[in-house]
């Protein structure tokens, strides 16, 4: 007997909630069951979706995830705040286990599918450094929040890797009328998403001209296998932001309801994840295929 689809929401219709609905579309297994913004919470539950994929920036992800969990609504997004995740995690675990329900935390490219590079970097190498670089590239997250900044009009951040993790972020701004550039460039500098890295931040006429969605990523790793040293893995990537973490929370999503089916209710991050649950189709398949 086939199998029903997955009817899928998008609570927030960004780059990620528009990449996300792009993802769907062309699937097997899913379909969409509606694109709902901030003020339409009521219409998303009237739609009773199997899983509701969050394209809100991720400072307001911790507090929506929350409430769809309340509501038994199984959930997926894309907080990028690597800071915060262990605290988040706790806190949807709880909503999540309350409410028999499964959370997929972080579930975009990094935090996400780099995540799942490093942790089996971390076991072939036990012992050894990784070097995480990104860009040269957009970052969406840098980017939300720089916009949220109060006398901001537009902003763009890009992230420039200056080698072994350290990285330089470039901020153009549009400032609004009236507005103070030495103000906004202050509170760009003080807030958390900067206040760790090199940060310039540049005044420019029209930040759409300058708009770029791609970015990539270096993952290296030098370290010791048993007892043997000089072992060294790479990875690079050069992807479009926004479609990339489409598809990862799409098939995190995919995850989400195989494991609630399992009833393995709870939160989750992309490295608790059997990397099979993942893929669209047969299980069996797959291991014949990959394996």
């Amino acid at each position: 007997m086939k199998q029903d689809k997955i009817r899928v929401a998008v609570f927030g219709y960004g780059n990620i909630g528009k990449a996300v609905e792009e993802a769907v579309s062309v699937t097997n297994d899913m379909t969409l069951a509606g694109i709902f913004h901030h003020q339409e919470m009521e219409s998303l539950l009237a739609a009773q979706p199997d899983i509701v994929l969050l394209g809100v920036p991720s400072r307001e992800v911790p507090q929506a995830a929350q409430q769809l969990l309340e509501k038994g609504l199984n959930t997926v997004d894309s907080f990028d705040i690597h800071t915060r995740i262990p605290e988040v995690h706790r806190c949807l675990n709880e909503a999540a286990l309350a409410h028999k329900a499964v959370s997929i935390l972080s579930a975009g490219w990094d935090p996400g599918s780099d995540s799942v590079v490093r942790a089996l970097m971390q076991a072939l190498m036990p012992q050894g450094i990784t070097y995480t670089d990104f860009g040269p590239g957009r970052s969406m997250g840098h980017t939300v929040a720089a916009k949220h900044i109060e006398g901001v009009k537009d902003a763009l951040s890009m992230t420039i890797p200056l080698g072994t993790g350290i990285h330089r972020r470039m901020v153009y701004v549009e400032i609004e009328k009236g507005c103070s550039y030495n103000d906004v460039r202050d509170a760009i500098l003080k807030d958390d998403y900067f206040a760790h890295d090199e940060t310039h931040v540049i005044e420019v006429d029209n930040v759409k001209a300058l708009n770029n969605v791609a970015h990539g990523v270096h993952l290296s790793r030098n370290g010791v296998s048993g007892k043997t040293h000089n072992q060294r893995i790479e990875m690079t990537m050069s992807i479009d932001n926004p479609a990339l973490t489409g598809q990862i929370m799409v098939a995190a999503a995919r995850a989400a309801m195989r494991m609630a089916q399992r009833q393995q209710f709870g939160c989750y991050t992309m490295i608790e994840l059997a990397p099979v649950d993942l893929l669209e189709g047969n299980k069996e398949e797959w291991i014949q295929r990959l394996v």
